[in-house]
This record gives structure tokens, C-alpha cells and sequence, in this order.
């Protein structure tokens, strides 16, 4: 019994199309490259967005007004413990369905901004706040105490002490796990073609559609993730060196004086020289 010609090919066909994959990742079409520019700023604006609402919230979760910490931590509590993918439905549908908000495209100068990208950015914004709250609490923390009682003792108001003495060295331990979190942030944006927006993800769902060649072309799209991610981690890499140039470890033969006051001296030195 012979087998059919068609048969036959279909089985001693390849199964990776090599040409495609390598088309695809050389040669993308200008529908992927779209997907790919959008994965890229709403990456970018809802981090950015992310860092200044978790910033707030440590604020609020430090303040004296229990109320404030109240709210911090319940935000915090309703956020982390539900999923992104449902946040992302009732924000986008959920709210449009029950009547309360319908998000509708709006023009910004010469764009156009669509709705559903304005509800994608908003609630990774929202999402990744509780998380950055979270870090940036831990880092506030790790400041040794001191050098708040140091501040006020020079007569600095909180808000001062915050700007000049606490903030920056929270940041500096803030830039590992916010590097982190942004490339958590480039790869959560494949969820939101569960409400629609055409980034990387379900544009190359549409080209799987039009195409079959499903291992190819998400095949082509994870290397593209992958090359999102590596480039950011040489920028944070760049950007870590930059904060820590000239710093010294600390010792444990340091006192907490003289880390603090040291600093002080050494800028004393540096004026008196003028």
C-alpha cells in the first residue's frame, strides 16, 4: 500500500520554516514593528507612572495620620492580591459595562490617544504602584534612623530631610529591583490583548492567524522580548555604576556618625578648597 504524493510531503516537509523565523526577526513587517513601538511606551510611560503613585503611597504608609496608612496598606492589600488580568477587564470592560467610566479616545495635539491604551497604562500604573510602594518603604526603612535625628538636629524640616538626606540613598537602593520590575513591566504588556490593544503579543497572534506559522512567529516575538529586556539590563547596568561611582561599601567598622557626618566633612573639604 503506497502512501498519497500530498501525504507524503506534508510528512517530509519541514516543520520549522527557518525562512520565516529569520524573516520575521530580520525583516519584520511594519504591523509587527507597530506592535512592538506600542509594547515599548506604554512599558515606559506606565512605569514611569508606577514610580510616582508607589512613591506616594510610601509616603502615605510613613505618615503620622493613621488614615493615611490605612489607605496605603489597603491599596496595597487589594492590588498585590488580585490578578493583573482581572484588574486589566474591569477596568477596561467591567467599568464601561456597569456604566461608571467608558474610556474614549481623546486627541492630544496631533494624536490620537485610544481608549483602551489610556485604560492599559492606567492600570499597569496602578498595578505596579502597590509593588513600588513596597520597595521604596523597604528602602526608606533601611536608612538607619539616625540620620533623620541627625537632620533635625541641623535644623532641617522633614520634607528637607527627605530631599537632601534620605531620598537619595533610598533611591540608590531603589535602582536593582526597579530595573526588575521594569522588565516584569515589558513582558506583563502581552496581557493586554486580552482587551484589545495591538501590542507585540496579539499582533503576532494576528500574523499566526493570517500565516499558521505559530512557532515561528511567536518564536520571533520572544526574541524580541528578549532583546527589550537585555538592552534595558545594559541601561540599568550604565545607570547603577553612575549612582554608585565613588561611593565606598560601608564597613561595619563604620559608625553611623562617621558615615553620616563623614559625608558632611568631606563636602566642608571640598567648599573650603573654593
Amino acid at each position: 500500500m503506497t502512501m498519497p504524493a500530498e501525504l507524503v510531503a506534508s510528512v517530509t516537509q519541514p516543520v520549522f520554516d527557518w525562512s520565516f523565523f529569520t524573516n520575521a526577526v530580520i525583516h519584520p513587517s511594519g504591523q509587527f514593528m507597530t506592535g512592538l513601538w506600542r509594547t515599548i511606551y506604554i512599558s515606559v510611560v506606565a512605569q514611569a507612572l508606577g514610580v510616582v503613585f508607589g512613591f506616594v503611597i510610601a509616603l502615605m504608609r510613613r505618615s503620622r495620620f493613621a488614615g493615611f496608612r490605612a489607605a496605603g496598606a489597603g491599596y496595597v492589600w487589594l492590588v498585590r492580591g488580585t490578578p493583573l488580568l482581572v484588574q486589566l477587564v474591569v477596568v477596561y470592560n467591567g467599568l464601561a459595562a456597569t456604566g461608571l467610566y467608558r474610556f474614549e479616545d481623546s486627541r492630544v495635539g496631533p494624536w490620537i490617544i485610544m481608549g483602551v491604551i489610556k485604560a492599559a497604562i492606567l492600570t499597569l500604573a496602578a498595578n505596579e504602584a502597590a509593588y513600588m510602594s513596597e520597595i521604596f518603604r523597604a528602602a526608606l526603612d533601611s536608612i538607619d534612623v539616625g540620620q533623620s535625628e541627625a537632620a533635625k538636629a541641623l535644623g532641617m524640616t522633614p520634607a528637607l530631610s527627605m530631599r537632601v538626606v534620605l531620598l537619595p540613598q533610598a533611591f540608590r537602593i531603589t535602582i536593582p529591583p526597579l530595573g526588575n520590575e521594569f522588565n516584569l513591566m515589558m513582558k506583563s504588556t502581552s496581557l493586554l490583548s486580552v482587551i484589545g490593544v495591538q501590542e507585540m503579543f496579539l499582533t503576532a497572534q494576528s500574523i499566526n492567524s493570517a500565516t499558521f506559522k505559530t512557532f515561528e512567529i511567536f518564536l520571533a516575538a520572544a526574541v524580541y522580548y528578549l532583546l527589550l529586556t537585555g538592552a534595558w539590563t545594559i541601561i540599568q547596568r550604565w545607570i547603577e555604576h553612575r549612582f554608585n561611582k565613588g561611593i565606598r561599601p560601608a564597613t561595619s567598622s563604620d559608625s553611623l556618625r562617621s558615615r553620616f557626618m563623614g559625608s558632611v566633612r568631606d563636602n566642608r573639604l571640598v567648599g573650603g578648597a573654593r
